[in-house]
């Protein structure tokens, strides 16, 4: 067999810090994440250039990716999920059971698929029975018994909040991108359930705005919601890590006020989440790091 002396091999470790600079939007924010300064990210950043000779970043338009960036982002992040799905795979101890899991009806689609999929690869042996519902909901269930782990979203700065592990997400409002709207009229609204947290706030925001509203259609479903804003029913409004393609999002527009930001997080009980329980907190709390 013959040997090609000139094949390269890409470090794992320089395209990990290149997704992750993209991820966060920064050197500096990058180097926080894995523990490195902002010139050493830089020199892992040059290092990785020079073995592809390519550039990655438009010089001077910040870090806008080149085509060859964007060509290498797209391999690199597959690459890493197969290396870290293997590492899990056969260097985590062997883990059974199952967990009963309670996740936000928004993150069904953005996040839900991707890390449990992971999870699921990395522990098979693991059962897993998934609910999605609102957070309210959820919480309550919680409560009763019903789930032995929870992701699900509150309000900021409560007193004594419910959730540990979180991290903050805007809510934005979300639209068809060919919809107007019409100062003097109610402002159409597509909303989850009664209990729901964005309907809560988007309701109060409006009121103490003085702003005429109405509902046109209210669902359980993300789909649902996602479907009707697509149609031009109405508006919504939903985290910014959940908002889909195709739809247009901001924290304000027209003469809608800003609806600030919620808590994203999880309840659980360390004492009695089981060893399976605590390996799928630890893959959702690396997912929801990354949103």
């Amino acid at each position: 067999m013959v040997v090609r002396q000139d094949m390269k091999n890409l470090p794992t470790d320089l395209l990990r810090t290149f997704v992750t600079i993209n991820q966060l939007g920064g050197f500096t924010q990058a180097g926080e994440r894995l523990g490195r300064s902002q010139p050493a990210v830089s020199l892992q950043i040059k290092r990785l250039e020079e073995l592809l000779n390519i550039k990655l970043f438009n010089r001077g338009q910040g870090l806008q990716l080149t085509e060859e960036g964007q060509l290498l982002l797209t391999c690199a992040q597959r690459m890493l999920e197969l290396n870290d799905a293997l590492i899990s795979r056969l260097g985590a101890p062997r883990v059974s059971g199952s967990v009963r899991l309670g996740i936000p009806t928004d993150f069904e689609v953005s996040f839900l698929a991707a890390t449990l999929g992971r999870f699921a690869q990395a522990y098979p042996g693991v059962t897993l029975d998934v609910s999605s519902d609102i957070s309210a909901n959820l919480l309550s269930d919680y409560q009763k018994g019903a789930y032995d782990l929870v992701m699900a979203i509150e309000e900021r700065h409560l007193a004594r909040p419910q959730l540990t592990d979180y991290i903050t997400e805007p809510l934005v409002w979300v639209r068809n991108n060919n919809m107007m709207l019409a100062a003097e009229d109610p402002l159409p609204l597509i909303l989850y359930p009664k209990g729901c947290l964005y309907r809560r706030s988007i309701i109060e925001a409006l009121s103490k705005a003085n702003i005429p509203w109405r509902i046109v259609y209210s669902t359980s479903s993300l789909l649902g919601i996602q479907s009707a804003i697509k149609a031009g029913l109405g508006i919504s409004a939903l985290a910014k890590s959940t908002v889909p393609e195709g739809l247009e999002a901001s924290p304000g527009f027209a003469h809608c006020p800003d609806l600030g930001s919620v808590s994203i997080g999880f309840r659980y009980d360390n004492n009695t989440l089981s060893p399976a329980g605590k390996m799928l907190l630890d893959y959702l709390r690396q997912g929801l790091n990354t949103l």
